[in-house]
């Protein structure tokens, strides 16, 4: 069985694939959980300037793996979404995103928290876990840093799919690339910052920390949003649904509408 995440070094670059082609990418538990490990181990790793997240296969990220959305382990993994849908305001050193294909709901929180992001022309994004009858709670506000508050909020209610050019409109993505370079792009841009002085680079991370760690309560409040909706009737019948192709039938609408 391949590693769900390809770690490889150039230099002062730390490179970091998704390797799940066949499941577009599909963030498992494994997957998140190595992806959260590689940003701990790097930034704590002098010899690291910067890293470079990308994916193999067509497809960036669809999101989270829906063969574990509802398994019993689900709730201890949310804890680990928090932290990976963080990581822009944790991580020690400067994240560039290579994206190409699709940036899904964990996908597109993928991207919001890479300090700098570059798409392939062609590239679709979207907040679409309210097809799963599941609000965003956990990678909310970095996708709010990253696009305006109303924007997120229109993003997330309505899980509508967008292309490139919007997203580099809105300050989701900072370049747009033909498919032929935009990896290229990619690793030009991530090796010019790991070439770069650490002590501007990272000091300069280090100072936004502050002011990004007053959304503690928020990252707190999300996170047991996450968890209470595990129990969700809508959340069940939204995964079958997408897994049966069919449209859902939301238990919330017997029942009166909602929370």
């Amino acid at each position: 069985m391949s590693e769900p995440l390809l770690i490889t070094r150039e230099e002062r670059l730390l490179r970091l694939r998704l390797n799940r082609p066949a499941k577009r990418n599909a963030l498992s538990r494994d997957l998140c959980a190595a992806l959260v490990g590689a940003f701990d181990d790097a930034s704590t790793d002098a010899s690291v300037g910067a890293i470079l997240l990308e994916a193999e296969g067509p497809v960036f990220c669809a999101g989270l793996d829906l063969d574990e959305i509802l398994s019993p382990g689900a709730a201890a993994d949310v804890a680990l979404h928090d932290r990976l849908f963080n990581f822009g305001r944790t991580v020690g050193k400067p994240v560039v995103a290579a994206v190409q294909g699709a940036a899904l709901a964990g996908g597109m929180a993928l991207v919001a928290n890479a300090h700098v992001a570059v798409a392939a022309q062609g590239t679709s994004f979207g907040m679409t876990e309210v097809r799963l009858g599941l609000f965003p709670y956990v990678p909310y506000r970095a996708v709010e840093l990253a696009v305006g508050a109303r924007r997120a909020l229109e993003l997330c209610l309505t899980g509508r799919v967008f292309a490139a050019p919007d997203a580099l409109a809105w300050g989701l993505v900072h370049y747009i690339a033909p498919a032929f370079e935009f990896d290229d792009l990619a690793a030009t841009i991530a090796g010019g910052l790991a070439a770069s002085s650490a002590d501007a680079v990272q000091g300069g991370l280090a100072f936004l920390r502050p002011r990004q760690e007053a959304d503690a309560d928020f990252r707190e409040l999300a996170v047991l949003a996450r968890q209470e909706s595990l129990d969700s009737a809508d959340l069940i019948e939204g995964v079958h649904s997408v897994r049966e192709k069919r449209a859902p039938a939301w238990p919330s609408h017997r029942l009166g509408g909602g929370r």
